[in-house]
C-alpha cells in the first residue's frame, strides 16, 4: 500500500476576515474606529462589521465596527463577507411507526 502525504498544518494560513451582521439587542461593544457603542435600535436595523483578527496563524481578537466606519477605515481586515447567516432549522421529530 502506498502512503499518503499530508501537507503540514502550517501550509494553511488563517486570515482575518470581516462579516456583515445585524446589531443584536443588548449589544455592549464599541466601534474600533470611532469608539462609540454599536447600538441596537428596534425601528432601525443597524448593521455592524464583525472581524475575527488573526496574528500570524493564531486567532487574537474580535473587532466590531459600525458598517460606515469599517469602510472609512479602508477595510482593515479585507472585503466584507455579506453572505446571510443561515439559521438552524428545527424539524419536528420523526413519528415512530406504529406496531401492528
Amino acid at each position: 500500500m502506498g502512503s499518503t502525504t499530508h501537507a503540514p498544518s502550517s501550509a494553511t494560513t488563517t486570515r482575518s476576515r470581516a462579516v456583515l451582521r445585524d446589531v443584536e439587542p443588548g449589544s455592549t461593544v464599541e466601534c474600533v474606529l470611532c469608539g462609540e457603542r454599536v447600538k441596537f435600535q428596534a425601528k432601525v436595523r443597524h448593521k455592524q462589521i464583525i472581524c475575527n483578527v488573526y496574528e500570524g496563524d493564531r486567532w487574537d481578537r474580535v473587532e466590531h465596527f459600525h458598517a460606515p466606519c469599517y469602510e472609512e477605515a479602508n477595510e482593515p481586515h479585507g472585503p466584507v463577507d455579506t453572505t446571510p447567516v443561515v439559521k438552524a432549522r428545527r424539524s419536528a421529530p420523526q413519528a415512530e411507526p406504529a406496531e401492528v
